[in-house]
Order: C-alpha cells, then structure tokens, then sequence
C-alpha cells in the first residue's frame, strides 16, 4: 500500500481542522467513498442501486486505482481512474469542502497515475452548465460529444496533459 503525497493546511471554516491528506483509496474506503457520492449536488445519482459497492472493488482492484482526501480522518473526496474504459469513473467531493482545492488535487494525481500507464485519451461525461464542466475544461478536456443521458463528453489527450 502506498500513500500520497501531501498534506497541508486547510481553509474550509466547516470546522477546526488542521491538515488535509490525500492518499490511495482502499477497499475499506468504500463505505465513505459511497457517501460522499451520495451527498453530491451536482451530478447527483438519481438511483443508489445503479453504483454497487461491489462496483468501487472492481474499479479499485481490477480496473484502475483511487484517491481519496481526508480531513482530520474524514474523508471528504474522492476520485477513480478506469484503465479498461480509459475514464474518470468518479471525481466527487462533499459539498461543504468544494472550492479549495480538493478536486484539482485529487485529479492531478489520477492524470498522473493515467498517464504514466497509458498514453490512451482519457474521457468523462458530466451535466452541461455545472461547476464541474467549467472544472473540467480549466484542466484541458475538451467537449467532444453529447452523451445519450445529455451529459457532455470530455476528453483529455496525452500531449494536451504534456505527457
């Protein structure tokens, strides 16, 4: 098991805290990854039943590879990698601890990890006019599609990553 990289001050004014870490999920993970899909406003998941926690084992342990943020032991992000697929199968951070930072971090380390094992264009799909559209295009990815759910397809090249 190894952990990331990073710990440091946080400025969320949700509550006293004094560090955030963000590491490898685990499977034990799941539960609180689970949650914090849950609570999301945005990209909100109409039916629970549709995402299994059996679905984050195998995007975990035979698919890809995880990262989670924590705060003072809570974890309050998350974001999934899908080598089979060449997606971002989950990027989501609790409401109250968006805006600083979280998701940016989590998504270096998961475009890093990516392409350092494949050179394959990697997608995700999202509702038009979010926050996370807007998120997702700072980062490089570029609107290549409509989805049939009418979310919009993204996608992110090696070189545009400057791999």
């Amino acid at each position: 098991m190894k952990f990331l990289w990073i710990s440091f001050p946080a400025n969320d004014g949700v509550e006293k805290s004094n560090t955030m870490q963000f590491r490898e999920a685990l499977i034990t993970d799941i539960p609180q990854m689970s949650a914090v899909r849950m609570a999301v406003k945005e990209n909100a998941l109409s039916n629970p039943q549709l995402v299994t926690e059996q679905d984050y084992a195998d995007y975990l342990s035979q698919r890809g590879k995880g990262w989670v943020c924590e705060v003072d032991g809570k974890l309050v992000g998350f974001a999934i990698a899908d080598l089979v697929k060449h997606n971002v199968w989950a990027l989501f951070i609790l409401p109250e601890y968006e805006g600083q930072g979280i998701g940016r971090e989590l998504l270096i380390a998961l475009l890093d990890w990516y392409y350092n094992e494949t050179h394959e264009t990697i997608w995700l799909s999202t509702a038009p006019d979010t926050r996370a559209a807007n998120f997702y295009r700072s980062f490089g990815f570029k609107e290549t599609d409509k989805m049939p759910n009418g979310e919009l397809k993204f996608e992110l090249t090696a070189d545009d990553w400057g791999v």
